[in-house]
């Protein structure tokens, strides 16, 4: 995840030092200044714009002693200080981790989540979510999200300078070659974020099937009844409000139906058959390039990795 880390860094680094030799006026600093603190805030406040959009509240142990005692054992066994325990009232099954300095960290479940899975799979899902907050991923991702939003936001300005600036066509060629560089830039910016947030998922899996008695087997079957419950959600007409934040969701809410469909080839949804029958299924081509663009590994690279 380092390594990753720091060729983002260099490409942006690269990027800046090639747009500030294309111009003396475009005023890139501001923009930067402007990038950093929008994102700033949005860390330091993002949690109360997620308790709104999602509709959580506070999970104290008289409302489910079981679900907080669960919570308290999986944050003792990762090393890091129990976050609040949030309820979303969605009807979903999914379960988030999402913090700042300001609030503290908090782990989500959605009523969907426990109505759709057993107590077992629910914890292996916790155990994912608290290896989300021990590896400081909320950080990690909103640092990196500064560096693409920001190039891309030059390249937007760049755009609307050229045809709305005026009619000096003698930077318009210099003009073009920024926009059409800071583009380019987002774009690779972009994968690399998405691989990242890919890792970070596989790294919290590992986390859940390490603290969890029989985790891995756990998480899989959870992670298969996630995915085929909200494709019939979904399929219903049901609301879908989720896509600002679905990076942070266990489970790419976009991809359900086309995870379900590779889930019922074997016949199945969840189990000890399906894992093993999935484990051994090829990957298409189409659904490679597919994970280039999610913010989440291939369910059936993902269960595999399980089991290694």
């Amino acid at each position: 995840m380092l390594a990753t880390v720091s060729l983002i860094i260099a490409i942006s680094t690269l990027g800046l030092a090639l747009i500030l030799s294309l111009t003396g006026q475009f005023n890139v600093t501001s923009l930067a200044v402007l990038m950093a603190v929008f994102n700033l805030a949005q860390w330091l406040l993002g949690p109360k714009l997620i308790n709104a959009m999602y509709k959580t509240r506070e999970i104290t142990g008289d409302d489910n002693p079981r679900l907080s005692r669960m919570v308290q054992e999986l944050s003792r066994r990762s090393g890091i200080k129990t976050p609040k325990l949030m309820l979303s009232s969605m009807s979903i099954p999914n379960a988030f981790a999402y913090g700042s300095p300001l609030t503290g960290n908090h782990v989500a479940v959605t009523k969907g989540l426990l109505n759709t899975l057993d107590d077992g799979e629910v914890e292996a899902v916790v155990g994912h979510e608290l290896g989300h907050i021990k590896h400081r991923d909320v950080q990690v991702m909103m640092f990196i999200s500064f560096l693409p939003s920001l190039f891309y936001l030059i390249a937007r300005s760049t755009m609307f300078s050229r045809y709305y600036g005026g009619r000096d066509r003698r930077n318009n060629g210099s003009t073009a070659l920024l926009g059409g560089a800071s583009m380019l830039i987002y774009f690779v910016l972009l994968l690399f974020n998405l691989s990242l947030s890919r890792l970070r998922e596989y790294y919290a899996d590992q986390h859940s099937a390490k603290i969890v008695p029989d985790g891995a087997r756990k998480l899989s079957s959870g992670l298969a009844k996630i995915s085929a419950s909200t494709s019939a959600i979904t399929r219903m007409g049901g609301p879908v409000s989720f896509n600002g934040y679905k990076a942070l969701f266990i489970s790419d809410p976009d991809r359900a139906g086309q995870e379900t469909e590779q889930l019922s080839r074997s016949g199945m949804l969840s189990g000890d058959d399906l894992v093993r029958d999935m484990m051994n299924r090829k990957i298409s081509t189409m659904e490679k390039l597919g994970e280039l663009f999610s913010t989440h590994p291939n369910i059936v690279k993902r269960l595999r990795a399980l089991y290694r």
